[in-house]
């Protein structure tokens, strides 16, 4: 419980600064593209940089200490985001930010597989998991509300505190469980022999692949869709933040818990089901995400005192199909790897999701949004986010490709190849 309390944290700091884009460009000045400069590339360059190490590091030592000090790292940063006196400060602190969380996930998954067996390691994952779509709520709803009554620097400072209590009390109250630890020839190999033998691993490259790319639609929505309900639906910050914090985290929550039940079940039937799961909820994202995008603004209906836009209930629809990739994908990597080495197949994974998602997603919506603006005008962005939702084919195509191998793997003779396609049949 307390690993997903972090890493609740770890994700409400994330996805901060997308309730605060508007204050923030306001402020400093700058261009959408700069905004998907700080949002994304800053983060996902630092957050890459040092998730291997770090992995590394928790595999040798233990998951608890580097979690720790990890969790106590990002918030601190992210309180100094508030303090922040020009963009490049802000940039800076973000980049920081992105150090201490490279420090977190990847030896959180690895923590949660040490506790947990095999048979019940989806739905563990999924409580754990749940961390973005509860970040989601707490960072987007009370982050856009602190921001409108006391301005966005308190909303990094007031969010950020709680996380250094955290961290304290994860290293001072929490027994970590024990792991295999490496023997003396596995501790000898270098990190190039390792990331090797990782990307070795049968099915592995394509669940890199399928993650990576469900999270350039994912962060690129995620950062963005707050300031396209506020320019195309004409809505504030706070009720931009209540539609998609409140209603899109508690969806993705259903839906996150959802998919670690329905995998572990399916599991027992087709091992390939571990990754089967993740291709159907992904498929079923990409025409809810469209549709919501380019439904036209005029359409609305009375919520909580104000009129919400009619297409936020095709949102709610993607926000719970739009996870299930994770809880699959995490889960696949416990299965494919030793104890030792789960942290950094892990680490390289969250890189991906990391440089692609996070780095590019943002940016590459932005780059569009300034692109679409000459011919499009205020709607500019509405278009931009909707030409991300396309990006999700490619996880669906990689995701198919790897269940035979994934299958093969786990199986071992057990897996008939002959008859390997059967589960993508039944799909």
């Amino acid at each position: 419980m307390m690993l997903a309390l972090i890493y609740i944290f770890n994700y409400i700091d994330r996805l901060l600064i997308s309730i605060l884009i508007e204050p923030i460009k306001l402020e400093f000045g700058v261009s959408d593209t700069m905004i998907g400069l700080l949002s994304g590339v800053a983060f996902a360059l630092f957050y890459t940089v040092f998730g291997l190490p770090l992995g590394r590091l928790s595999d040798r030592i233990g998951r608890k200490p580097v979690i720790a000090v990890a969790c106590i790292g990002w918030s601190v940063m992210t309180m100094l985001c508030g303090v922040a006196t020009s963009f490049t400060m802000l940039l800076l602190f973000r980049a920081c930010v992105a150090i201490g969380e490279a420090g977190g996930s990847a030896p959180s998954v690895a923590m949660v597989a040490d506790l947990y067996p095999p048979s019940q390691r989806s739905r563990a994952l999924a409580i754990f998991l749940m961390g973005p779509a509860l970040g989601a709520v707490f960072g987007l709803g009370l982050g856009g509300w602190i921001a409108d009554m006391y301005g966005w620097r308190w909303s990094f400072i007031l969010i950020g505190a709680p996380g250094v209590l955290l961290g304290l009390l994860l290293a001072f109250t929490v027994r970590a469980p024990r792991h295999k630890v490496a023997s003396a020839q596995e501790a000898q190999e270098n990190i190039v022999k390792t990331f090797l033998s990782l990307a070795k691993t049968p099915s592995y490259a394509l669940i890199v692949v399928s993650g990576s790319f469900a999270a350039i639609a994912g962060y690129a929505i995620g950062t963005w869709t707050p300031s396209f309900l506020i320019r195309s639906h004409g809505l504030n910050l706070t009720q931009a933040g209540a539609l998609l914090g409140i209603g899109g985290g508690v969806m993705s929550v259903i839906g996150t818990l959802t998919c670690g039940w329905t995998t572990d079940r399916l599991v027992r039937l087709n091992s390939g089901w571990q990754l089967g799961t993740a291709l159907i909820g992904t498929g079923l994202s990409i025409p809810l995400g469209l549709m919501f995008f380019l439904w036209p603004a005029g359409s609305v209906f009375a919520i909580g005192g104000f009129n919400a836009p009619t297409p936020i209930l095709l949102y709610l629809g993607f926000a719970f199909f739009g996870t299930w990739w994770t809880v699959p994908c995490f889960g696949a990597m416990t299965h494919l790897f030793p104890a030792h080495k789960l942290a950094q197949g892990t680490a390289l994974f969250l890189m991906g999701v990391a440089l692609f998602g996070v780095g590019i997603g943002p940016l590459v919506v932005g780059m569009l949004s300034d692109f679409f603006i000459q011919t499009m005008g205020a709607e500019a962005l509405r278009y931009a986010m909707a030409s991300t939702i396309a990006i999700l084919l490619v996880p669906c195509i990689s995701l198919a490709l790897a269940i035979p191998r994934y299958r093969r793997q786990v199986d071992g003779p057990k897996a008939d190849p002959v008859n390997e396609p059967a589960l993508l049949e039944g799909i």
